[in-house]
């Protein structure tokens, strides 16, 4: 775990990556104006930099940035001369050279298209470098600069495209390295698209491997891992694959609440629990990725945990869970009214004697009614089929 501490401490998230985080900040209506006039300058001063005038452009017609006509025109002033000399280049290896110098000519151009963050020539320019490519790793790594570009323009399209390409290479040979790397792509994916379930168990075969810090850092992916894991995981493969994991303790506590919100979840501590979530709700509702589905996870967490403080009784008065929650007997009422009418928690509210009454589905039961119909199904079928013989 040192070993891995010392690494991430000298590894670098993605400058796109980094730049798509400030962007997303300075299009969030609860970013404060102070904080939006920081980013403003910091965005601009990374666009002007790395010259991505296509950028520039789009973020000038949204009223993000004020536009230039003379920055415009000094960009594209040099990223004119970049190219020049970059095809200069390819013409050369084509001409005096073999063909890695050829591949490595029409990558650098790759690079440079992905560094000015011109998707389309980016693309492009990786596709004919693809073609001048025959190693699968080569190839691996082409698909992972891909992957950069799409997740800087949350392309989902080209990401699932990306990864299912990845996977299919993977078939023809490719390191374990590369195949770890690419479950936390894989991973961030899900997590993007709600498919926290999968994300969950793709993080958590990570967790010993992981070396992706060109998309976040260690206690980043921890904090995804946790989120993702107690709402998908049941209390035992919680217990043992998240509670007690040992590169999840180690970093857990880099994370504000996020320790009091993984273990007073477990320890049935739900005062605890809904403090450490109010603290949570700040960096999720702040985090690129999770932003979409901010209301979604509360929804799905608040599910859990009232599921898991109700299957501990067949009743419960309203009063003795609103104190357990450290809540009004009027929230509860009207949180688990909504919760059950949506068919998340199996139990009945007797307001007149302020009760709660437990009706989860027994699954053997539910096992032998659907044997009985499967019974009865099959008896109709054989005496169909008897009256046809007897015809």
């Amino acid at each position: 775990m040192e070993a891995q501490q010392q690494q991430e401490d000298g590894a670098q998230q993605h400058p796109h990556l980094v730049l798509a985080r400030k962007l997303f900040l300075l299009k969030h209506r609860d970013v404060s104006d102070i904080d939006k006039l920081r980013l403003k300058e910091e965005v601009l001063s990374s666009i002007l930099s790395d010259c991505m005038l296509s950028l520039y452009e789009t973020l000038a017609a949204d009223s993000v940035l004020e536009a230039d006509a003379g920055v415009l025109e000094s960009m594209r002033k040099k990223i004119e001369e970049e190219v020049e000399k970059l095809d200069e280049k390819i013409a050369d290896a084509e001409e005096n050279l073999g063909e890695s110098e050829v591949r490595e000519a029409h990558l650098a151009k790759s690079l440079f298209f992905i560094k000015i963050a011109d998707k389309e020539k980016a693309l492009e320019q990786l596709k004919l470098t693809e073609s001048k490519t025959v190693a699968v790793g080569q190839k691996m790594d082409l698909v992972f600069h891909t992957l950069h570009i799409a997740f800087f323009y949350m392309d989902f399209d080209l990401i699932s495209k990306s990864i299912d390409k990845a996977k299919n290479l993977f078939e023809e040979g490719g390191d374990w390295e590369r195949k770890n790397r690419l479950k936390v792509y894989e991973g961030l994916f899900c997590l993007s698209t709600r498919n926290f379930k999968k994300a969950a168990n793709l993080f958590l075969d990570s967790i010993s491997t992981f070396t992706t810090y060109e998309l976040f850092p260690y206690d980043t992916f921890i904090f995804y891992t946790v989120l993702t894991s107690i709402i998908s995981l049941d209390r035992v493969s919680l217990k043992q694959k998240v509670v007690d994991a040992p590169e999840i303790l180690t970093v857990i506590g880099k994370v504000p609440h996020l320790s009091e919100f993984l273990n007073s979840l477990y320890e049935c501590q739900y005062k605890s629990f809904f403090l450490a979530f109010a603290g949570l709700t700040e960096q999720i509702k702040f985090d690129r990725y999770l932003h979409p589905h901010f209301r979604y996870y509360m929804r799905e967490v608040r599910t859990v945990v009232y599921s898991q403080f109700l299957e501990s009784y067949k009743s419960v008065t309203i009063e003795a869970m609103a104190k357990a929650f450290g809540v009004t007997v009027e929230f509860i009422d009207v949180e688990l009214s909504r919760y059950i009418a949506a068919g998340k928690l199996h139990c009945k509210i007797d307001k007149v004697a302020g009760v709660l009454e437990t009706n989860r589905p027994d699954a053997k039961n539910a096992l032998y009614q659907a044997t009985i119909k499967q019974g009865d199904f099959l008896l109709n079928r054989i005496q169909k089929l008897s009256r046809v013989i007897d015809l």
